[in-house]
């Protein structure tokens, strides 16, 4: 650093003689060399010059790598994320509508379904009372036909023991008749006596 302020001073006063140039080389090693007296050299007023050069050069330098080089990476990766970042907004909106869509199928196919199943329920309780009233119509007939046959033997058996009561009260009468009078009486004219009183 030393060197580069001595050139920078050399460079700044080229006009100086010899003797004067000299002195202030030997008292600018003077000064780097005892760095205890003088003024501290960045701060020097001779020294403005060259720093002030040294910046403009640094600056311009940092000021085109950064457009040339840095600002054009960071555009384009900022671009690139950007790009990105929109693309899986994009993908995310479609999902987030693909699941919407297949949400609301699942809704209508479980709304189809639970439809469905009510009416195989419905078919199935009308077929169920369907059977159930044909099955009691049947053994509703059946019973009645059972009951009329019933009736029937009954009927036969009561005709068939008043048939027999008659003839037994015929046989009966005659016996007794027989006894108290001496005279036989004939069964039909006994049979007719016993309808006749039957009647009235």
């Amino acid at each position: 650093m030393a060197n580069i302020v001595l050139a920078a001073a050399e460079e700044a006063a080229p006009h100086e003689s010899p003797a004067h140039g000299a002195t202030s080389h030997g008292a600018t090693q003077g000064t780097v060399e005892h760095h205890g007296g003088g003024d501290f050299p960045p701060f020097d007023v001779n020294n403005f010059t060259p720093q002030l050069v040294w910046l403009a050069l640094i600056f311009g330098m940092l000021y085109v790598l950064m457009s040339r080089v840095a600002l054009p990476r960071i555009g384009s990766i900022l671009s690139e994320r950007e790009s990105r970042i929109e693309s899986d907004l994009s993908a995310s909106r479609e999902l987030q509508a693909k699941a919407q869509a297949a949400a609301a199928e699942h809704d209508e196919t479980l709304r189809a379904t639970k439809a469905q199943a009510q009416g195989i329920g419905r078919d199935a309780q009308q077929q169920a009372a369907s059977e159930t009233q044909a099955r009691r119509s049947a053994q509703e007939a059946d019973f009645a036909k059972k009951l009329a046959e019933a009736d029937a033997q009954i009927a036969a058996a009561k005709a068939q023991a008043l048939a027999h009561i008659e003839e037994i009260a015929t046989e009966a009468a005659g016996s007794i008749l027989e006894k108290l009078t001496g005279a036989r009486i004939a069964a039909e004219t006994l049979r007719g006596e016993f309808k006749t009183v039957k009647a009235s």
